[in-house]
Parts: C-alpha cells; sequence; structure tokens
C-alpha cells in the first residue's frame, strides 16, 4: 500500500483556502463591471476592454512572482511566504475598488485602471503559489489528484459564494425588501453601501481562510532554488508539450468564463433581479460542484484525456438544450442550468491537474522543478482569460441594450440567455481540439512519478552516507 502523506487537516486547510482566496475573485468577477456601471457611471464597452487591458499589463508581474518562487530558499517553504505576502494587499484593494469615487470621464477611467491593476498585482502574489501548493504537498501522482479535485471544488464553491454573500447584506441593509421580488417587478440596482459593505465582509473572510494555507499546509516535495532568466523561463515552456497544450486549451475555451461575468445582469434580465443571481450561482454551482467531487472517480475508471473530452462534448449538447428550453419557466429552466453546471468541473479541475503533472514531466525530463514558473503561466492564462470572457461579455451586453435600471424588454434577456448557456458550452468545445494530443495521464503518468520518487529516494540515501562518519579501520 502506498505511504499516506496528506492529513485530513492539511486537505481542509487547503480547501478553505483556496475557497476563501476564490471567494473575492469571485465577487469582483460577478460584481465589479455592474459596480462600475451602475454607481460611478462608466460605459460597458470601456468597461470590458478595460479590464482586459489591464489583465494583459498586469500579466508582467506573472512571471516575476514565478521567478521569484523557483529563486526562494526559506524555512517555510518557497510557496507560502508568497502567501504571506499577499493577504494585506488582497485585502486593501479589494475594499477600495468598491469606494465610489466622484470622477468623471478619463480621471474614472484612468482611476479603474490603477485601482484594479493593484488587486490584479496581489491576487497573482496570492495566486500563483496557492495553485502550485498542490504539485508539492505530495509526491503520490494519485494522493495529489484527490487534493488538486477536492481543494478545488471548494474553489469553485467560493467562486459562486460571492452571490450568496451580496443577497445577505442587502438584506441586514434593507431589511429584507430589496431580495425578494413579485414576479413583473424589478428591484432597485443594488446601493453604493451595499456594496462596500459586501466587499469588505468578504474581503475579511476570504483573506482570513486563505490564510490558513500558509500555517497549516507542508511543501514535502525537495526542491533546490534555481535562478531563472527569461531565456531560462522560455525553455521550461518550449521543453514541456504536456503544459503548453494545456494553456491552448484554456485560451480556445476563454468563453466559458463569460458566465461568472454576466450572471448578475442576467439574473436581471431574465428574472427581474439582480439579487436572484443568487439563484443562477447556486444551481449551476452545485453542479459544478458535484461534477469536480466524481472527477477522480471518473479518472480512475478512464483518464485525464478521456474525462475532459467528454465532459465538454457533453457541456456543448446540454448548453444548447437548456437554451432551447428558456426562461419562462423558472423551475424547469434551473433544474437544466443544475445539470449544465457539469461541464464546469473541466474548467476548474482539469488545469490545475495537468499542470501538476506537468511540474513533474519537466523534472522528469530536466531534473528541475519549475513550479513557479509553470504556475505563473498558468495564473496569467487564467486573469486573460477572465478579461477575454468578460470583454466579450460587456460586448454582447452592449449589443443587447442592457440597461440595470429599467426593465427589459424586446430581445435583450433572450440574447444575455443564448450568451449565459450556449456561449460557454460552444467555447468547451473549441477547448478539446489540444487535448486530443495530450499524453500524459494514465500509465505514463504513473511512471513518470515512480521514477521520480526513486530518484529522491536514491538523493536522498546518497546524502546520508555522505554525512556519516566513517567507521575507523
Amino acid at each position: 500500500m502506498a505511504q499516506k502523506h496528506l492529513r485530513f487537516k492539511e486537505i481542509a486547510s487547503y480547501s478553505l483556502g483556496l475557497l476563501g482566496f476564490q471567494l473575492i475573485v469571485g465577487y469582483l468577477n460577478s460584481y465589479q463591471a455592474e459596480f462600475y456601471m451602475t454607481a460611478m457611471g462608466a460605459d460597458f464597452a470601456i468597461i470590458g476592454v478595460l479590464l482586459l487591458v489591464v489583465k494583459i499589463v498586469s500579466a508582467i508581474f506573472d512571471p516575476v512572482v514565478g521567478n521569484l518562487i523557483d529563486r526562494t530558499n526559506g524555512k517555510r517553504g518557497k510557496l507560502k511566504p508568497f502567501i504571506l505576502y499577499s493577504l494585506l494587499p488582497l485585502l486593501v484593494t479589494t475594499i477600495v475598488i468598491f469606494i465610489k469615487i466622484p470622477l468623471m470621464g478619463f480621471w474614472l477611467y484612468a482611476y479603474i485602471f490603477v485601482t484594479f491593476l493593484l488587486f490584479s498585482m496581489s491576487m497573482t502574489l496570492g495566486d500563483v503559489p496557492s495553485q502550485a501548493i498542490g504539485s508539492v504537498a505530495t509526491p503520490d501522482a494519485t494522493e495529489r489528484t484527490n487534493l488538486v479535485s477536492i481543494a478545488n471544488t471548494f474553489r469553485a464553491v467560493g467562486l459562486s459564494a460571492g452571490s450568496a454573500v451580496v443577497p445577505v447584506v442587502c438584506m441586514i441593509i434593507a431589511g429584507g425588501s430589496r431580495v425578494l421580488v413579485k414576479k413583473g417587478e424589478t428591484d432597485s440596482p443594488i446601493s453604493v453601501e451595499e456594496y462596500l459593505v459586501s466587499a469588505i465582509v468578504i474581503a475579511v473572510l476570504g483573506c482570513a481562510l486563505f490564510s490558513l494555507i500558509y500555517f497549516v499546509n507542508k511543501e514535502r516535495i525537495p526542491y533546490k532554488p534555481e535562478k531563472m532568466t527569461l531565456k531560462d523561463m522560455k525553455n521550461t515552456l518550449k521543453n514541456n508539450r504536456p503544459f503548453l497544450l494545456v494553456i491552448i486549451s484554456c485560451f480556445l475555451g476563454f468563453g466559458r468564463q463569460i458566465q461568472t461575468s454576466i450572471a448578475i445582469q442576467a439574473s436581471n434580465a431574465v428574472m427581474g433581479s439582480q439579487n436572484l443571481g443568487l439563484l443562477l450561482g447556486l444551481t449551476g454551482g452545485i453542479g459544478a460542484v458535484i461534477s469536480m467531487a466524481i472527477v477522480p472517480l471518473l479518472i480512475k475508471k478512464s483518464d485525464e484525456k478521456k474525462v475532459y473530452i467528454g465532459l465538454s462534448v457533453y457541456g456543448f449538447v446540454i448548453s444548447l438544450i437548456t437554451f432551447f428550453v428558456g426562461y419562462k419557466s423558472l423551475p424547469l429552466m434551473l433544474v437544466f442550468l443544475f445539470f449544465n453546471g457539469f461541464q464546469f468541473g473541466v474548467v476548474n479541475i482539469f488545469p490545475v491537474i495537468m499542470s501538476a503533472d506537468s511540474v513533474d514531466y519537466y523534472e522528469y525530463k530536466t531534473g528541475k522543478r519549475a513550479e513557479g514558473t509553470i504556475y505563473a503561466v498558468l495564473s496569467l492564462t487564467v486573469k486573460i482569460t477572465i478579461a477575454m470572457g468578460t470583454a466579450l461579455g460587456m460586448f454582447i451586453l452592449r449589443i443587447a441594450n442592457y440597461d440595470a435600471a429599467a426593465a427589459t424588454q424586446g430581445d435583450t434577456p433572450t440574447i444575455i440567455y443564448f450568451a449565459y448557456t450556449v456561449v460557454p458550452g460552444l467555447f468547451g468545445l473549441l477547448s478539446i481540439i489540444p487535448i486530443f494530443k495530450y499524453d500524459l495521464f494514465g500509465k505514463n503518468k504513473l511512471k513518470i512519478a515512480d521514477e521520480l520518487q526513486r530518484r529522491r529516494a536514491e538523493a536522498e540515501n546518497l546524502g546520508r552516507s555522505e554525512t556519516t562518519p566513517a567507521m575507523p579501520s
């Protein structure tokens, strides 16, 4: 029987830590653009472009963090110190973004750019090492897959949890009158105070949970600090074909991110209430959580490649069915949105699992580990694809003539509902194209993991023999 390395406490802390981090990220993904539009008077299209530009500009910081991680040789490990460094800036910038500043025109967009850039850099500082923790928590490939699956299930819950926190804040501030809306009516947009209080609650709770990773989790894979130049980082990616396929897949599937970015607008347009976004988040979120929970079982029965392709094809088919079922019947719509959510286990788990495996692949080929570089690129990819999805969402909202303060009319709900349901499924289908070439799974993956464990055992035994004094003759 294989040795068990992970304790329950570590699995729980890692899972709750990712939940807390994604609670913050999910709140911004869902409410940031709406806040800029309704509270600060910004334009849909400009916001979409601006968020994309910020993500691209902040991408410069991702390889910097990755390089610093690969150079680090601290008592607490190479990853955990960066989680600690990220907590305060993440807390402050999350709150600052939701403070209404009386600016207009150029200065309004400049303010949005600077504050969101600072948040994106803070997010990178925590995101890169926290995702990489899964690759160093245990040398056992199966144990690692289970850890990543469980933790990223909680991560997905965190991504949707902001939609649950905001209605509670609104209920407390407004006495509950703004949460429940009568049929045929629309509620008023979320107030500036409600946005800010929600941001404070989510920032404090999210950072508290995120800090658990620093205090509880261990880094078990031995490593040597590597001085990584830009050329070295380029070669790391060039010589890691499985990881490049994962990155290409993420970019081809960027439109899957649109669902989170327009959830609030979809709830307002389709159901007449921003706060009913909780229903959309819960139904699809529960489906995604169940999907992620069964992914390890599906992988055991089959392999990562077949499960990824299978769930993506399923996602495309069910997204079409969900759209044609329509939104006139709320119960029926929610049932199909629940089944539609199953496809998002692919988005939340597989890039992380495959990236962890690609770290092992690179060590197998070169003898070096490059968690910092690989997860920096993954973080960069995720940020850009989210921004691309957000920009696409803002563009579609503009085409649909969405107005948050008015009752929706004409084709606006249908266009937004199409974007919310069919677009993610379509882009999910595109994402499987490079995965057909992916071969780091099954026996090949286990072979690499076993060989690395053998090498590490030999290195440890050699180290012991070199430090043991010779017996006198």
